[in-house]
């Protein structure tokens, strides 16, 4: 089990005892376990939104869970968001985008889309009927996680100086990635049954679409990409969910 508290470690803020994560070889063989850590994070999130609704409007509580995700994971995806627009957005040539997303100094482009993702997320989470919150909530971190283990697994890393991302190199395979959507699926049938789905549908495309302009943009991925890509196919589950509720479907 220590690559499952490794995991934990590595994409939460909660404390691990060392002894249960054991070394770096622990953290190589974590990635199968990402998914799985999204499905807590998001359990742990809906459980909260359910507390919190009670007692704010859905502004407000939209606000609060969408506060408490970023906050489980320690702003670790958020900012590589910031820093992949920085670069991905200069206009530069590759090796200058690599060097602007490896400064830790923020620019105007990472604040837009760091502002960008939350509005998104605090909005669409207010579109929704009540009963429909919790399974999107549920849905978005595992969503995010399943988008980091593709993006890990089908591009190569770039960074030829190396970097904390070098670790999962070792032992990137397909098999991850068939496991992290099949439990997507699972996860998505379970909550939200065809509409859930369509959430899988749209959250793999979403995390397919940003690793072919990864490619496109700087050849691979780096740790900060990854991050991005995390953010933005959280907000699929939302805006499946907000177009559904729009178009007068139900999820049950």
């Amino acid at each position: 089990m220590k690559p499952f508290f490794a995991a934990i470690q590595f994409l939460t803020i909660l404390p691990v005892p060392a002894a249960l994560t054991g070394n770096g070889r622990a953290l190589e063989r974590s990635v199968p376990f990402f998914p799985v850590v999204g499905l807590l994070i998001g359990m742990a999130a809906a459980g909260f939104d359910l507390a919190i609704s009670r007692l704010l409007p859905p502004l407000s509580a939209s606000a609060f869970t969408v506060i408490l995700l970023v906050a489980l994971s320690g702003g670790l995806h958020m900012d590589g968001l910031a820093d992949t627009a920085d670069g991905f957005f200069s206009a530069r040539p590759r090796e200058k985008m690599l060097e602007i997303m490896r400064d830790s100094r923020t620019g105007v482009m990472g604040v837009i889309a760091v502002l960008a993702v939350l509005i998104l997320k605090i909005t669409l989470l207010t579109a929704v009927l009540p009963e429909w919150r919790w399974r999107l909530i549920l849905l978005m971190p595992l969503a995010g996680r399943s988008a980091i283990v593709t993006l890990m697994t089908a591009l190569p890393y770039v960074r030829q100086e190396g970097g904390l991302a070098t670790l999962f190199d070792k032992n990137r395979s397909w098999l991850s990635v068939f496991w992290t959507w099949g439990l997507m699926m699972m996860a998505g049938w379970w909550s939200a049954r065809e509409i859930g789905l369509a959430i899988l549908f749209f959250s793999a495309v979403t995390a397919i679409l940003f690793a072919l302009y990864s490619s496109r943009k700087i050849g691979g991925f780096t740790g900060d990409t990854l991050g991005a890509g995390c953010e933005l196919t959280e907000i699929a589950p939302l805006l499946v969910g907000a177009i559904c509720h729009h178009a007068g479907l139900t999820l049950l």
